[in-house]
């Protein structure tokens, strides 16, 4: 087994020296440069994940308002076409109800124009038959005959008459 006499103690501190100083340089040199670097890794990875994160809360509220955005177009535009459906199916009312109108008076015109001229007609019927009543009636006083000569008269006036209408 181990005997504890058999070790050099000298040698042994030696060695625990050189342990301690090869520490101290590894710890300034090696370990302080590595874990600062470390650090710096680790601040560095910190920093990217929150801006990763601060990235992904502005892409998701982005998205959120495009969202809101396009939903609010979508509605928007289906007022529009809403509001052109109505205004469309007045124009068409008011175009029908404008053509009635139209057709109504256009209607009553030719009524009215249809009354004067049969008014127009009557009229110059009626002066012509005035006319007549006179022509024969001074015929009828001119010769005073008798009921033969009367009704040839008659009939000769009216083919006379009839002749210019």
């Amino acid at each position: 087994m181990f005997d504890v006499m058999e070790i050099e103690w000298l040698n042994a501190a030696y060695q625990i020296l050189a342990f301690l100083f090869l520490m101290w340089l590894l710890k300034r040199y090696a370990f302080g440069p590595i874990m600062d670097m470390m650090e710096k890794r680790e601040k560095h990875v910190a920093d990217q994940i929150k801006s990763a994160e601060k990235n992904r809360d502005e892409a998701e509220q982005y998205l959120k308002e495009q969202r809101e955005a396009i939903q609010t177009a979508r509605q928007e535009a289906k007022e529009i076409v809403e509001n052109a459906k109505k205004m469309s199916d007045q124009q068409a009312k008011d175009i029908v109800e404008n053509a009635r109108n139209e057709s109504d008076r256009l209607k009553e015109n030719a009524k009215a124009e249809i009354n004067t001229e049969k008014e127009q007609a009557i009229n110059a019927l009626r002066e012509q038959v005035s006319t007549l009543s006179v022509l024969v009636a001074s015929k009828v006083i001119e010769k005073e005959l008798d009921e033969k000569e009367q009704e040839k008269l008659i009939q000769d006036t009216l083919k006379e008459v009839g002749g210019d209408l």
